[in-house]
């Protein structure tokens, strides 16, 4: 079983000893999340760590899409809410990539690949490269823009 996953389950009996609701039900949520995943597909499977970080950053990204939605309906106690989850998933996620540092490694991946002249036809070598460097520390949407501004 993987260490991020017990850490949760842990993390969880100590939520609900503490009575505090917002992270207990996060932490149930990120869980079942889990357990989807890992009875999708043909047969179940146990997953690793970088498994368990890729739900995790699922959920955060919807976490945070749902925040924006609910906040430009007009619903700034529902956005609260899913910001305040998102934070708390955000607890269990590798420390995030700062802008400076995802600039670094597209350079490094354009200069790697030989991309630099090619444009915008060399993006999905360029990400190819450097998708699995950022995977659960980097949200894909921020990544892609820097890339694209890069071959541009």
């Amino acid at each position: 079983m993987s260490a991020l996953k017990d850490r949760l389950r842990a993390d969880l009996t100590t939520a609900i000893k503490a009575r505090d609701e917002l992270r207990s039900s996060t932490i149930r949520m990120v869980l079942t999340a889990i357990t989807n995943a890992e009875v999708a597909g043909k047969e179940a499977r146990e997953l690793s760590d970088d498994d368990v970080i890729g739900v995790l950053s699922t959920e955060a990204k919807r976490r945070r899409e749902a925040s924006v939605a609910f906040q430009e309906a007009g619903r700034t106690e529902m956005a609260a809410k899913e910001a305040a989850e998102g934070e708390v998933i955000a607890d269990y996620l590798p420390a995030q990539l700062s802008d400076a540092e995802i600039a670094d490694l597209v350079a490094a991946a354009v200069e790697r690949t030989g991309a630099a002249g090619e444009g915008m036809r060399a993006m999905g070598k360029v990400m190819g490269v450097v998708t699995p460097q950022v995977k659960g520390r980097a949200d894909g949407g921020a990544v892609a823009a820097e890339v694209r501004k890069q071959l541009a």
